[in-house]
């Protein structure tokens, strides 16, 4: 039995032609530029140049994609936890997306809903998340120091060779959500010639090597060269003809739609948003094609973590924001049982052997021969409205790789429950670490010895339990032990966290009148006079996680 991930071997990155001096890219044979049918969720971070963008008197981005069908919010200067919406230079991409915070920034752009931006909503929100995010540096970060063909270098300067790796590094976030759209708007050129060929080499590599570089086979990544647009007339990044086409015909590699200063003009922002949303059509059609849009994620967090503030934490064995069971009460509501006509066994209970944050997790000891099952479950007392979350979401740890288990949902009452299971075999990496599991609604299927074997599960809305089951290997006794703990729902954002947390920090802002600095010495600043951004610059490094053990 395989694992439902589905892998994709399209790659956005695939093909490069070379044709005269234009660079032609296609996505993949047959380009699909049709808008979505429903209307989907995308949120943009950005600062100023991304907000005259979106203007609907400037570059009238939000009205084109509601016009195409994606309900547009966005992020701004002052935006999000820790203020994280300040932060948005090359080097803070590894905050936001590989961090001890990521997962609390994450929760909360999934979740955001509002506008930011001088644009006005046409199109009614559907609800749940935000599943396409685009993300943008300002023109500042084009003034990038070092050489043309610098190898990606670990570090957090605005050099050509430190930028390379913070894009590498923070692939391996885009990795673990393949049920979202990640979309890197390259930042705007600059007047000033400097850097002006090092930034032109270092957007050619995101659009021509960085997948590839990486071997990046999932199909959730692409890449939107907004600079190279805005560097001449003649110099495009769309769709033409059924390829997509990256075409550099003049070697200009500053700004031609200046307005002033560095920012775009109505004219350059214009031109952007009519070559931009075809790319993201086909971009959006290639990544629900591939079958990745809903797969669920097996991810390795990285090795440290902050610790969980107490108002987020649920009392034990009980709900609350996205919280199911952290596995901490005294007696578990968790049950086993198993085939008592053979030589099967199924324990499990509550063990402070191995926790993923606090003092207990659920432990697991199974032995299921050829023919047999087991099973660790727990009923609720009514059934639950789950449907305002995406899925379950837990950590996994084992004492071996090689097993084999099912998470189950049921629905509807006992005498006439429905079964829905996932099956996954255990990673062999959570031998030495915790892995998080998430997993979609739709990738649970109705057990096939039920009517309607193999429907996706629709009735999230009326989950009676939840279990953790052990099914039969045809070459052998399935067998071992395995850890189980923060079973959740992945959507929820833990409000009363953020609350106290808030509560707590100290506000650092802009004196009144004191004209911002810029991220880099000598360099103009990216932002709006109307908007004096909040905090302090700061890039936060990734480091190890620890675990409670």
């Amino acid at each position: 039995m395989a694992l439902h991930r589905i892998l994709t071997t399209l790659i956005i990155a695939s093909s490069l032609l070379l044709s005269s001096s234009n660079w032609m890219r296609p996505l993949k044979q047959m380009i699909d530029t049709d808008p979505p049918q429903d209307t989907i969720k995308l949120v943009f971070i950005h600062h100023s140049t991304g907000e005259n963008w979106l203007n609907d008197d400037d570059g009238g981005l939000a009205r084109a994609l509601q016009e195409n069908n994606y309900f547009v919010s966005d992020t701004n200067y002052g935006w999000g936890p820790d203020s994280i919406g300040d932060r948005t230079d090359i080097p803070n991409w590894l905050e936001w997306f590989r961090s001890d915070g990521t997962d609390r920034y994450m929760d909360a752009l999934y979740n955001e809903g509002e506008v930011h931006s001088p644009y006005n909503r046409i199109l009614s929100d559907p609800g749940g998340e935000n599943r396409i995010i685009l993300f943008k540096s300002c023109f500042p970060n084009s003034a990038l120091d070092g050489n043309l063909n610098d190898p990606p270098t670990e570090g957090t300067d605005f050099t050509v060779g430190n930028a390379k790796y913070v894009y590498n590094e923070i692939l391996q976030y885009f990795q673990s959500r393949p049920d979202k759209l990640f979309i890197v708007i390259t930042a705007p050129p600059l007047i000033d010639g400097t850097y002006a060929k090092n930034a032109r080499a270092f957007n050619n590599w995101l659009v021509n090597n960085w997948l590839a570089d990486n071997n990046y086979s999932q199909s959730n990544v692409a890449v939107f060269d907004f600079y190279n647009i805005l560097t001449a007339p003649e110099n495009h990044h769309r769709v033409n003809n059924g390829i997509i086409e990256h075409v550099i015909d003049s070697s200009r590699n500053t700004s031609y739609y200046p307005s002033g200063d560095d920012h775009p003009s109505q004219a350059g922002n214009r031109k952007a948003t009519t070559e931009f949303i075809p790319m993201l059509n086909a971009f959006y059609n290639n990544w629900v094609q591939s079958g990745e849009s809903s797969s669920p994620q097996v991810v390795k967090p990285p090795q440290q973590q902050e610790e969980v503030p107490p108002a987020s934490r649920a009392e034990p064995g009980q709900a609350v924001g996205s919280m199911l069971d952290d596995f901490e009460a005294e007696l578990s509501p968790w049950e086993a049982f198993n085939d008592e006509s053979d030589s099967s066994q199924m324990l499990c209970y509550h063990s402070a052997e191995f926790a993923y944050n606090s003092g207990q997790s659920l432990q697991l000891d199974f032995a299921i021969p050829v023919g047999s099952w087991g099973t660790c479950t727990r009923f609720f007392d009514a059934p639950r409205d789950l449907s305002s979350h995406e899925g379950l979401m837990f950590q996994l740890r084992s004492a071996e790789p090689g097993a084999w288990m099912h998470v189950d949902v049921y629905a509807g009452p006992d005498g006439m429950r429905e079964t829905y299971y996932f099956e996954l075999e255990v990673p062999a990496e959570s031998t030495s670490d915790w892995q998080q599991i998430s997993i979609p609604w739709s990738s649970f299927l109705r057990a096939g010895w039920e009517e309607n074997g193999g429907q996706p599960f629709s009735k999230p809305d009326e989950v009676t339990g939840i279990a953790f089951g052990f099914p039969e290997m045809m070459d052998g006794v399935n067998q071992g032990t395995v850890w189980v703990d923060d079973l959740q729902l992945f959507t929820s954002l833990m409000e009363s966290a953020q609350v106290e947390e808030a509560e707590i920090m100290e506000e650092e802002t802009t004196a009144e009148g004191e004209e911002p600095t810029s991220s880099k010495p000598g360099l103009p600043f990216c932002g709006s006079a109307a908007i004096i951004p909040l905090g302090l610059f700061a890039v936060i490094f990734f480091n190890h996680r620890r675990r409670s053990e």
